[in-house]
Parts: structure tokens; C-alpha cells; sequence
């Protein structure tokens, strides 16, 4: 239980703070939408789908299957930007993060479909 809300706090923290910069298209996520070939609109799109898989993770403390329903589309979300970065011809450095995230993101959904068992 501990776990997961840790888990669950580092993911809640990083995906809020990604998810609002998309949302208010600050200047950075602006370049990174043009560097991967999606619009402003599209980018704020994800912002706003990252928000609401916070908002899942939150509510997942008392409910956990919206919990694991949040962090499986957490995971779709990193597959996603995995599959972006590699076709947009980023290295590592880019691809990274979304791999770490997308690991963290499946432990905290075994974790959490192990612990409702």
C-alpha cells in the first residue's frame, strides 16, 4: 500500500506538471509538438488525457481498479510518445524519460492489481 502511493505521488506530481505545460502550450511544449509533428491542438489534447489520468491516480487511493484504469491509460499514453520519439528520430536522451515513467507506471498498476486480489 505504501508502494503504491508512492508510486502513485511521483507519477501524480510528473504528469500534472507535463500535462498543465501541455494544456497552457508554454513555449517548450509548443517546440516539442512542432519537433514531433503534432499540432498545438493535439498536444493539449495529451496535456488534457495526462490530467485526467492524475485525477484517476488520485481517486485510485480509494478506488483502486480507476487507479489501475488510470495507469493503464498512462501506459498507452507512454507507448505512444515511445513510438513519436522513435519515429521523429530522438535518441535516447528523448525516449528516456517516457521509458522510465512507462516502468514506473507498470509497477504501480501490478502493484495495485496484486494488492486488490
Amino acid at each position: 500500500m505504501i508502494a503504491t502511493s508512492i508510486l502513485a505521488g511521483v507519477l501524480v506530481v510528473a504528469f500534472a506538471a507535463l500535462g498543465f505545460a501541455k494544456l497552457a502550450a508554454v513555449p517548450a511544449m509548443r517546440a516539442r509538438a512542432e519537433h514531433v509533428g503534432f499540432t498545438v491542438s493535439a498536444y493539449r489534447r495529451i496535456g488534457a488525457l495526462e490530467i485526467l489520468a492524475i485525477a484517476g491516480l488520485l481517486v485510485g487511493g480509494f478506488v483502486p481498479m480507476l487507479g489501475a484504469l488510470a495507469a493503464a491509460g498512462l501506459l498507452l499514453l507512454l507507448g505512444g510518445a515511445v513510438l513519436v520519439h522513435l519515429r521523429s528520430g530522438d535518441g535516447m536522451r528523448e525516449v528516456l524519460p517516457a521509458v522510465i515513467f512507462g516502468v514506473v507506471t507498470l509497477t504501480y498498476l501490478l502493484l495495485t492489481l496484486g494488492s486488490s486480489r
